[in-house]
């Protein structure tokens, strides 16, 4: 007798698969026009630079579906409020508690997606490997070491129930923290900074690694690009990172 078929296996199933994995937008090529003061930051790379731990499909779907929805709904949520819409990203978020009730969730969730996603891309691209200079020395201090700080940032990213982001924060002072949110929740949301962090959401790498999160973050080490996650250590403590 067969078996029922599953919530996933419905959704990733037929009709279905086809509508969501359609041929993606080229990489390189122009995106539409904003309809809003929020746009999609292009890739910094092309969309096959993280393989093979992270393939082209997830990177193109993830980029250029996932992204640029929250943008989106984000650009949507401030069509009627003028003074919101001028904010930075990360001041929208800092501030959410005075945000107008009727966007709040809206901008939660979606401010918080395109913050989240803008950092993620900036973050990769490399080849792993170690830390070095004043960024290696805040990891070893802070956080125990490389060996340590993978273990613990991989065992939190495991432990987020369902949906959410596993980061590492940084103060202005330069020192560094481990941090877990739910959903898009972020550290901006608590007026922080992020030096890094690493999405869980399932879209991340579900066509790849099916249900295991956890070789997923393993594998992930191997394209975070150490010279700009030290870029942005700089700008931390030189009060100009942003997201």
């Amino acid at each position: 007798m067969p078996m029922p078929m599953s919530r996933r296996t419905a959704l990733f199933g037929g009709a279905a698969l086809a509508a969501v994995f359609a041929t993606p937008r080229a990489w390189g090529q122009a995106a539409p026009p904003p309809s809003g003061p929020f746009t999609l930051p292009a890739l910094p790379y092309a969309p096959n630079a993280n393989e093979p731990h992270i393939d082209a499909q997830t990177m193109e779907i993830h980029h250029g579906r996932h992204h640029a929805a929250y943008v989106a709904n984000l650009n949507a949520a401030v069509k009627d409020h003028s003074q919101v819409a001028a904010m930075p990203i990360e001041q929208i978020l800092a501030k959410l508690g005075e945000m107008p009730e009727a966007i709040r969730t809206a901008l939660r969730n979606n401010g918080g997606g395109h913050a989240n996603h803008t950092m993620f891309w900036g973050v990769m691209g490399g080849k792993g490997g170690t830390p070095s200079g004043e960024l290696a020395e805040a990891v070893t201090r802070d956080l125990g070491g490389l060996d340590k700080l993978k273990a613990d940032f991989n065992g939190a990213g495991a432990r987020v129930f369902g949906s959410g982001w596993v980061f590492v924060t940084v103060d202005r002072a330069g020192k560094l923290a481990l941090a877990s949110r739910p959903n898009q929740d972020t550290p901006l949301m608590d007026g922080g900074r992020v030096l890094f962090g690493n999405d869980v959401w399932e879209h991340a790498y579900y066509l790849k690694y099916q249900n295991r999160r956890p070789a997923y973050l393993e594998a992930w080490w191997n394209v975070v690009d150490w010279e700009k996650v030290a870029t942005r250590y700089a700008a931390a403590k030189a009060g100009t990172l942003t997201v």
